[in-house]
């Protein structure tokens, strides 16, 4: 169940949930289940609407209660688009709770692109690093 809030364009998923910040130029989202394909390709769409915007953004990504994703989930053409876009249009990319394999990935990833990527064991610390915070709107 896809779902786009009109007005303020927040992604709604049945395994990704787009948070509200106080910063225009941060997206958040929460994982909250399994990724499925759909919700995959539902979130790069979004984002590869964002990354055609002039400037470049931070994302933050919290993995609550996470469960994986299904197979071949990131391997939609949206996805895959979404991934080469963020090489210039990020500046930070923070993950809080990520899985172990997947932190170990990141940190690697930190050290040959051009992007800043860091991971926080506490949702507090990330949101302290970005100079931000969850907002009700």
């Amino acid at each position: 169940m896809r779902q786009i809030k009109k007005g303020s364009e927040m992604l709604t998923l049945p395994s990704i949930l787009q948070i509200a910040t106080s910063r225009e130029d941060l997206h958040a989202f929460r994982i909250t289940a399994e990724v499925s394909r759909e919700d995959m390709t539902a979130m790069a769409e979004y984002m590869n609407t964002v990354f055609d915007r002039p400037g470049k953004v931070d994302m933050l990504m919290i993995f609550d209660r996470y469960e994986g994703a299904e197979t071949g989930a990131s391997l939609s053409w949206e996805a895959l688009k979404s991934r080469f876009k963020s090489i210039s249009n990020v500046n930070r990319y923070v993950v809080v709770g990520a899985p172990q394999r997947a932190q170990n990935l990141i940190e690697v990833m930190d050290n040959l692109l051009p992007v800043k990527a860091e991971t926080f064991d506490e949702e507090l610390a990330a949101w302290r690093s970005l100079n931000a915070e969850a907002t009700g709107a």
